[in-house]
């Protein structure tokens, strides 16, 4: 890219030249100028990202943190329609007035600043762009295409990674899917085109399973039946870049735990460290990212995205489970971990796609290096939710920060801090409040997140006591009491935590 002339003022300044690796990319973030929001529920997903760009801020319907983090921004409520999804979320806040005002207050002349979201819609993009927001993702409808299981199916197709032994079909009757379906056995995994944390994947081997959810097969026009496999779920995050796919460590996935989540299949928590799975299985894994990763850009994708892998247990086989063409739970542990800070984090290459400025790196070198065992250290987080079938108001809720854990197994609050990378030894945890004083918990609510040191399994993928006693003592802090009007609440608990918050 050739020098150019601009203006700046009465001044005349040369434009910068292409960033050349990563010493000047860390150099041209630290210096920034372009107002960058990341617009979402809670700031959990980049936790950590203002401290590595410089003017970027966190604009958050949930406030965690008690006003007292320096770049989170969480407007006065005001009236609203019932929230259904983490879009509504977003597009509430792009019409707030405070809102509005933070943003215009903050813009650089005419340059209103970029904005990154968990989940958006073709709404959300208005409005973003009504206010002078650029949106810093590829479109809504690619995204929303992508995130189609069908699709994804598809483009792994494209990109020779395996999946499971499949068919992509219309299902009208469990006599069908025994007809269609009867070469992949007679146990199936059965999933609706979205949906997330275990919602809509179902697992059917009998009539009166199929029965249950028979009502949102028999809706959709097409869907991924899949042989039922004995598997260990894995996670890999990924960012698409105009030199290539740059991809982070293999993590291991907590699903499905009846202490975490009330939906069977359900995500909730990831681990990551130096020996996760077999060295075989991390090379198929970032081999088989790269390629699909590869595939996307071939889309018209380009920026963050993450694939949950099945590994299946008998045979040792790697397969794509699907694809977030997104930012996602997992992201936090990620752009924290020791690889990501000796370069920059994931995220930054995300945003450096769509910021107005050229760059050079050699993606090779930097997989490689994000590929050595001695770059990774080890931690886990337990996404933790309200798992029983009752409706209740919290009364009292932990703080968000650093808690320490004594010898009796109490846990005690210690220091605030934004994120884990703060906690020092294996007696302390950073929890991360999502439910707060006054709101009603109910089946599949958020509660918090819950990050630590070291392994939160054993080798045989249950959980460890650590993690038992840092959970039930986490739990213990918070307390709630059976709402008066419980009628009338029950039609508003869906206001949040009723869709996928992470």
């Amino acid at each position: 890219m050739a020098k150019k002339k601009v203006k700046k003022g009465s001044k005349v300044t040369e434009a910068l030249k292409p960033l050349n690796g990563l010493s000047d990319i860390r150099r041209f973030f630290y210096k920034n100028e372009t107002p960058i929001y990341f617009i979402s529920a809670t700031n959990f997903n980049l936790l950590g990202a203002d401290e590595w760009v410089r003017n970027f801020k966190f604009i958050c319907y949930i406030e965690c943190f008690d006003g007292l983090h320096p770049n989170v921004f969480s407007p006065d409520e005001i009236p609203h329609d019932e929230f259904q999804s983490i879009e509504d979320i977003n597009n509430y806040m792009l019409e707030h007035k405070q809102v509005v005002d933070y943003i215009q207050k903050r813009a650089k002349g005419k340059n209103k600043g970029k904005a990154l979201f968990l989940m958006f819609d073709e709404q959300t993009e208005k409005l973003a762009k009504k206010i002078g927001l650029d949106v810093a993702f590829p479109s809504a409808k690619l995204r929303n295409d992508l995130d189609n299981k069908v699709i994804t199916n598809r483009v792994a197709n494209k990109a020779g990674v395996p999946c499971v032994p499949n068919i992509l079909t219309k299902i009208s009757s469990y006599k069908m899917l025994e007809k269609k379906a009867s070469h992949l056995g007679h146990d199936w995994v059965v999933q609706t085109p979205y949906g997330d944390s275990g919602h809509t994947t179902f697992f059917i081997k009998t009539e009166a399973d199929y029965d249950k959810h028979a009502e949102e097969i028999e809706a959709e026009k097409e869907v991924k039946v899949m042989k039922r496999i004995n598997c260990m779920g894995s996670a890999i995050e990924a960012c698409v870049t105009r030199h290539g796919t740059i991809v982070a460590p293999l993590m291991t996935e907590l699903v499905g735990f009846r202490e975490l989540t009330p939906y069977k299949g359900g995500w909730c928590g990831n681990e990551i460290y130096a020996d996760c799975f077999t060295k075989s299985i991390r090379d198929k894994a970032r081999k088989y990212t790269r390629q699909f990763g590869d595939q996307l850009l071939k889309e018209g994708y380009k920026g963050y995205f993450e694939l949950d892998f099945l590994i299946d247990t008998d045979t040792n086989d790697l397969y794509l489970g699907e694809l977030n063409p997104r930012v996602t739970g997992a992201s936090s542990i990620t752009n924290h971990a020791v690889f990501a800070l000796a370069d920059i984090p994931l995220f930054m290459f995300h945003i450096l796609e769509y910021m107005d400025i050229d760059y050079k790196i050699n993606v090779n070198q930097i997989n490689r290096r994000w590929a050595r065992p001695e770059n990774i250290d080890s931690w886990g987080q337990m996404v933790i939710k309200h798992t029983a079938d009752t409706i209740k108001q919290v009364t009292r809720a932990p703080k968000s920060g650093i808690w320490r854990m004594q010898k009796d197994g109490s846990i005690e609050y210690d220091r605030m801090d934004t994120h884990r990378r703060a906690v020092e030894g294996e007696n302390e945890a950073f929890f991360l409040r999502i439910m707060k004083e006054g709101e009603y918990v109910y089946e599949g609510a958020d509660l918090g997140i819950l990050v630590m040191r070291g392994r939160m399994m054993t080798d045989n993928f249950n959980l460890t006591e650590k993690s038992k006693k840092w959970l039930a003592a986490i739990q213990n802090k918070f307390e709630s009491v059976e709402p008066k009007n419980l009628a009338r609440i029950e039609n508003q608990v869906a206001e949040i935590g009723g869709f996928k918050m992470m």
